[in-house]
């Protein structure tokens, strides 16, 4: 992934964007500004331009609107993720920044359910709930296996009495984290080695 894309991606306001179109969701820049209703038109316009230009969101129709053309548009969804290479490629000031406009994303999001006129949280299955786990390394592995294979067997497609979830993962070590010692990783290496003999 490009420094360019990445900075495209890493913006509280674009990811909300992006979050709105997610699910093969069609929508014009008015619907984006009617579900942004917090943002000035101008930056909502602003931004899509630069969606639309960096790849992440594509023109999928025209329609006209009182004399004027107003585009439809679907998200790349190849092209609206970070994938584990890039995110190996991210220095940690790029995780700040990512970590910051996902959680500035997600805080306006939820102020926005909670102000719509009938929210109702136990209702609406609303959860934030924080657990502190201890995990080895194979266990953390066992976790995120476990966790994509349940999110991707979800068909995250719009449908009748469906209603779209914003959910978000965070996870990250409060403690020292155990490196394996070299003897460990040198032990598994001649293995491996052995083992393509």
């Amino acid at each position: 992934m490009s420094t360019a894309r990445l900075n495209l991606l890493l913006h509280p306001v674009r990811m909300r964007m992006v979050n709105a179109l997610a699910g093969g969701v069609v929508l014009t820049t008015s619907d984006l500004c009617s579900r942004l209703p917090d943002l000035p038109k101008a930056t909502v316009y602003r931004h899509v331009d630069r969606l639309v230009r960096g790849g992440i969101f594509k023109v999928v129709g025209e329609r006209r609107v009182r004399g004027a053309v107003e585009r439809q548009f679907m998200l790349s969804r190849d092209q609206a993720r970070i994938d584990p290479e890039a995110s190996r490629s991210m220095t940690l000031e790029d995780h700040r920044r990512a970590f910051t406009a996902s959680t500035a994303a997600l805080l306006v999001e939820f102020n926005r359910y909670l102000d719509h006129g009938d929210a109702d949280p136990l209702a609406d299955g609303v959860s934030y709930r924080q657990f502190t786990l201890w995990m080895s390394p194979a266990e953390l592995k066992r976790l995120h296996r476990d966790v994509m294979r349940l999110l991707t067997a979800l068909d995250g497609t719009p449908g009748k009495r469906r209603a779209p979830y914003l959910l978000s993962t965070i996870l990250f070590p409060t403690g020292p984290v155990s490196q394996p010692s070299t003897k460990s990783v040198r032990r598994r290496t001649q293995g491996r080695l052995r083992n393509l003999k």
